[in-house]
């Protein structure tokens, strides 16, 4: 076992992953806004669960635990669902800021703390693989997820060479959240965060040892 940090784990796929990392022994390390809601895991899982309370666009005022990091799983998410007209520069900035700028500077200020075969998992969108269908609306969040994909290819072709850390990422289809409902009101997703955070466990543990720098769309349904 070892430690994975989770951001965004407060709801949804992210927290259904946190409670499968910590069912299966592992120190976890949440990063997130909305301490109150992992009050049931920190009752069940005493001494595995260490919660840091940040906003990810403002990590410079936060000092984050002295830990190892084995896996790092950037899960944290920001929706715009607005035409295009209607965007403005304040929810340009919401989407970049924690779909791009907050994973790229946790990643940054965490270097010096990840282990030597570390494993980084950006949770993408397939709305962000470029040729996949693209919806009205969500001009700003399926561009940021783009961006975080070509990320993924960066930062592995930048330490590939000095290092052993594995950054990959998962382009997510439909699953049953609260994220979804504001996307797409009324659509019934094919999965369930409970259904998904087996296989991201999966992934996150084992995927660095026969792949590095990958964008993987994991999807039944888009939407």
């Amino acid at each position: 076992m070892g430690v994975v940090w989770i951001t965004g784990a407060s709801r949804g796929i992210g927290f259904a992953t946190t409670e499968k990392f910590l069912s299966n022994g592992w120190q976890v390390v949440v990063l997130t806004r909305a301490i109150e809601k992992l009050e049931p895991l920190i009752e069940e899982y005493p001494g595995q669960l260490h919660i840091c309370k940040l906003d990810l666009i403002q990590l410079d005022e936060v000092q984050l635990p002295n830990l190892p990091v084995d896996i790092l799983i950037n899960n944290a998410g920001a929706l715009v669902n607005k035409p295009l007209s209607q965007v403005s520069i304040a929810d340009l900035h919401k989407s970049y800021g924690v779909n791009v700028f907050g994973p790229y500077l946790l990643i940054q200020k965490l270097l010096p703390q990840f282990t030597e075969k570390a494993h980084i998992v950006n949770i993408s969108s397939v709305g962000g693989i470029q040729g996949s269908v693209k919806f009205a609306g969500l001009s700003a969040y399926s561009s940021a997820k783009g961006a975080m994909n070509v990320l993924t290819e960066c930062l592995q072709a930048e330490f590939e060479q000095e290092t052993q850390w594995s950054f990959n990422a998962l382009a997510l289809g439909a699953v049953q959240t609260e994220m979804l409902k504001e996307a797409f009101p009324g659509l019934q997703a094919p999965l369930q965060p409970e259904q998904l955070s087996p296989f991201i466990f999966m992934f996150a543990t084992t995927a660095h040892l026969v792949m590095r720098g990958k964008v993987l769309p994991v999807s039944m349904s888009t939407p």
